[in-house]
């Protein structure tokens, strides 16, 4: 494409802002999807324990189940023989259990009713019903499960859904890096053409000039040389530019061969960031001191695991009523009581210390764990003061910057005029090309790294501070 062809596809261009192209990367763009994903799955996780804790309704039954069958069949002298069996069976049971968080046990309630018929010779039925029944399931002195789940499900949710917020500010700063490549490839499009331009324009002065004997041989063949250069320089820039066009609009989701055009987001958010402010928002919002209080209850909870494994203690009892008859009616009066208590327990005598040594090893892993705690704490503290430096840093710099560019692209423009009426030498004119060149990428490069260093803070305080306002959103409307 020539530069022709390159500007009246620019002039037909989709414009885009730095901010549009955020807002598209948070709702369009892959990273985007797997982040929402992500969260969808830690949001039904989270809906499926919180179901755990609510009584649960159910049904089961049997019906029907037929046997026709030998069966062996030992008299009074203990005489082995086969008898058939020939009976159908039904069997139903409605049951409403709930889990005890605060013992770990289980309670239910049941109500039942087996049917029997005895078919062939002699064909009768049979009914037995248990109207109610109230069932116990307690572990003693073993781990409480539910209680360990209480503590650590709703951190890991509360992560989750930081972790999202930081990966939505994430697909953010992968919208500015993509961005600022494409801008800087158009602002080097930009500086080329204008090069070419000048350049263009200087040689036929030179040319000029040598016929009128006013510079010498070697100024115009250095003067061509420019041309040449400014001509290569813009075949590569063309290149560039549309290269980095296609990675930003694939990444923002575009349909292929869109094409936009970017602007240079000069109006930025000058705002002092305090490190203990930024500190104490961090630690708050994070999925950083999630992470690590969820890290330290799993370790917690290994050791209480270990420690319950040692002994084992089961506690079943139920109390209820049951009745039989050959009539259904029947078999729900003249209710007699059912019971059973039964206590089971397992402690191992000899095991060599391996339930003790288990034991150690948890112990021993949580200690591991509160290390890295401690550890991980102090860098992430270390990076967030860095990165705050930096970017109050970067405030300076991109003043600086700016400034730069300005007396750059001015004093060019009068050592350009300078040149015309032989005031200054080539190499005078070109070295201010090149410092106006370098000023102006570098304002563009000094401009993405303040808005990189920005949305990086954004990202691990979960802050919006052009707002002032945590950084937050409807987690229901988006898993839903």
């Amino acid at each position: 494409m020539s530069c022709k062809g390159v500007m009246r596809a620019e002039s037909r261009a989709l414009p885009l802002s730095l901010q549009d192209a955020m807002a598209r990367a948070r709702t369009n763009s892959v990273d985007a999807e797997v982040a929402l994903n992500q969260l969808k799955s830690a949001y039904w996780s989270y809906r499926s324990y919180k179901a755990e804790l609510l009584p649960e309704l159910s049904l089961s039954a049997t019906v029907p189940s037929y046997h026709k069958q030998y069966s062996p069949y030992m008299d009074d002298t203990g005489s082995y023989t086969f008898v058939a069996n020939n009976f159908l069976q039904l069997n139903g049971e409605l049951s409403i259990t709930q889990n005890i968080w605060l013992t770990g046990g289980q309670l239910s309630v049941n109500s039942s009713l087996d049917f029997y018929r005895q078919l062939g010779k002699g064909a009768f039925n049979q009914f037995m019903s248990i109207p109610v029944a109230l069932t116990l399931s307690q572990p003693i002195f073993g781990v409480n499960n539910i209680k360990w789940d209480r503590k650590i499900e709703p951190v890991r949710y509360e992560e989750a859904k930081a972790e999202f917020l930081s990966a939505t500010e994430n697909v953010a700063l992968l919208a500015i890096q993509y961005y600022f490549s494409f801008l800087l490839a158009k602002e080097n499009l930009s500086i080329a053409r204008k090069n070419l331009e000048s350049a263009e324009k200087l040689y036929e002065v030179a040319l000029e000039k040598r016929e009128m004997g006013r510079i010498s041989k070697n100024d115009l063949l250095q003067m061509e040389l420019n041309l040449l250069d400014s001509r290569t320089e813009v075949t590569d820039c063309e290149s560039n530019y549309k290269s980095s066009m296609f990675q930003l609009t694939t990444f923002l989701d575009f349909d292929e061969g869109t094409d936009i055009s970017a602007t240079v987001p000069e109006d930025v958010p000058f705002v002092e960031i305090n490190y203990d402010d930024a500190l104490n928002k961090a630690e708050t919002n994070n999925s950083f001191s999630k992470n690590m209080m969820r890290i330290q209850l799993e370790a917690d909870y290994a050791v209480a695991q270990a420690k319950g494994s040692q002994r084992e203690i089961n506690l079943f009892a139920q109390v209820g009523y049951t009745g039989t008859d050959h009539y259904l009616s029947g078999s729900y009066s003249n209710l007699k009581s059912n019971q059973i208590v039964q206590i089971g327990f397992e402690i191992p005598l000899v095991d060599w210390g391996r339930r003790k040594g288990q034991v150690k090893v948890a112990e021993s892993n949580r200690k591991l764990v509160e290390s890295r705690v401690r550890q991980e704490t102090m860098n992430f503290r270390q990076n967030l003061f860095i990165l705050i430096e930096r970017y109050s840093n970067q405030l300076q710099q991109l003043q600086i910057a700016r400034r730069a560019d300005e007396i750059a692209q001015k004093r060019y423009a009068t050592n350009e005029e300078t040149f015309l009426i032989g005031k200054i030498s080539t190499l005078d004119l070109n070295d201010s090309r090149l410092k106006k060149d370098e000023a102006r990428r570098n304002f563009v490069n000094e401009l993405y790294l303040f808005w990189y260093y920005f949305y990086q803070i954004r990202s691990l305080t979960l802050w919006d501070y052009a707002l002032n306002t945590p950084i937050e959103t409807d987690i229901e409307a988006f898993v839903k």
